[in-house]
């Protein structure tokens, strides 16, 4: 299945993520271009985020001890800089 990300927009893959030994909880997903990409879902192997940053989205991946809402909220503040420049 394929879903689409528009520009300049960002989501997160954690009720995507179908693998048990997958090594990250969660996938927060940028697009900072002005062209929607579409995106292979559901995610069930590391070299997933190798292909989709080839696509050139930002893939950041949230392990165990990483704090979410602080990378998504940072992630979101760098996209809201882009958008107030275009």
């Amino acid at each position: 299945m394929k879903i689409v990300i528009r520009a300049h927009h960002i989501i997160s893959l954690g009720g995507y993520i179908v693998e048990r030994n997958f090594p990250h909880r969660n996938i927060i997903v940028v697009n900072k271009s002005s062209e929607p990409i579409k995106i292979e879902v559901p995610v069930f192997e590391e070299d997933w985020i190798g292909v989709h940053r080839d696509l050139g989205l930002e893939i950041i991946p949230v392990n165990e001890d990483d704090n979410y809402l602080m990378m998504y909220n940072k992630a979101k503040a760098e996209l809201d800089q882009i958008r107030a420049n275009i």
